[in-house]
């Protein structure tokens, strides 16, 4: 599909945005895919780089990423196929993402789901794993909504704001304009994740990151949900509203709570050696390591030494020495009979 895009009060004329990028065996490959795969690709670079700082294992993190991205996308369908069930006659139609149908939120909420189980299994700190998948989905999520742009979809209300963005294609023979939503929700995650790395060292305990992202991309998604012309209802009620309604207000409640209970915990925030919880991990077993022999250093420099008054180090007699200076002072006896006969 082909759609006339503009912003004529950005001085952005019409220009033609066709939803393929090309074909491959047949099979036309969109750029709502590929700029998908984009932001995969960015986040999981991103948990990696904060993996290191973290003390997460490099593969630990691609085993979270395969499973994360698998079941989020198959949450992300099932969200929008359970809300829109009506128009699903078939197997088919339900596995068939291709033509279009995922829902964020699902896709959020099943990543969540499985990165949690993931951690489990593996005996690692969820909340830290989840500090440090947060803002890694926060940037994907400002990546993907790109996708929306091309597809023309995913917009708001009517509006003549200078920041207006006209559509034109087969669903609007005439030229509407409307709020560039997917731009809003865009750059609201820009700069969320901006935010969440400058003040990311500041955490009081570890999950209060993940915390942040729930609070502040449920803040901004309330309002913005509220300006789409394509939300999901239950009955009257916009569900993505309302879930983004609920996660500002219980991520603001739980970071206000835990900042509270650990007011007088300088130790809140974990440790890099309690990231893993089993000694057998070859991470905690070079922690320890570590750690031992730091202790050991510090020990033998610590340990005192006899010195005399005048600053001079003693030298502590030993049973040879004793018998040696008995002698000498037999032979300086001797000595001065000699002298005085």
């Amino acid at each position: 599909m082909t759609s006339i895009i503009s912003f004529p009060g950005l001085g952005i004329e019409g220009f033609s945005v066709n939803t393929v990028a090309f074909s491959l065996f047949g099979r036309n490959i969109t750029w709502y895919g590929i700029i998908i795969t984009l932001g995969i690709i960015v986040a999981v670079t991103i948990a990696f780089l904060r993996s290191k700082k973290e003390g997460v294992v490099a593969d630990d993190i691609l085993d979270l990423a395969i499973y994360c991205v698998i079941f989020g996308v198959i949450g992300a369908r099932l969200y929008y196929v359970i809300m829109k069930r009506e128009n699903f006659n078939s197997f088919y139609d339900v596995i068939a993402i291709w033509n279009g149908g995922l829902a964020i939120y699902g896709g959020i909420i099943a990543g969540f789901i499985t990165g949690f189980v993931i951690t489990k299994i593996k005996k690692m700190n969820v909340r830290k794993l989840f500090d440090v998948g947060a803002p890694s989905v926060m940037i994907g999520q400002a990546i993907g909504r790109w996708g929306n742009f091309i597809n023309a979809e995913a917009y708001g209300t009517e509006t003549t704001l200078p920041w207006r963005m006209g559509i034109q294609n087969i669903y609007n023979p005439e030229t509407i304009y409307v709020h560039p939503t997917f731009l809003y929700e865009s750059l609201w995650n820009l700069i969320g994740f901006i935010l969440i790395n400058i003040f990311y060292n500041k955490k009081k305990f570890d999950g209060e990151v993940f915390l942040w992202y729930v609070s502040w991309y449920g803040f901004g998604r309330m309002f913005i949900e509220g300006l789409r012309t394509d939300s999901l209802y239950v009955g009257s009620v916009r569900i993505s509203q309302l879930v983004a309604i609920l996660s500002c207000a219980v991520g603001v409640a739980l970071i206000i709570l835990m900042r509270y209970k650990n007011r007088d915990n300088p130790n809140a925030v974990a440790k890099y050696a309690y990231l893993y919880q089993s000694d057998d991990n070859p991470e905690v077993v070079a922690v320890e390591t570590e750690k031992q022999s730091s202790e050991k250093i510090k020990t033998a420099k610590e340990e005192p030494k006899s010195t005399k008054a005048d600053g001079e180090s003693v030298e502590k007699p030993t049973p040879n020495d004793s018998d040696g200076s008995e002698d000498k002072t037999e032979i300086k006896d001797e000595e001065k009979k000699d002298e005085a006969e």
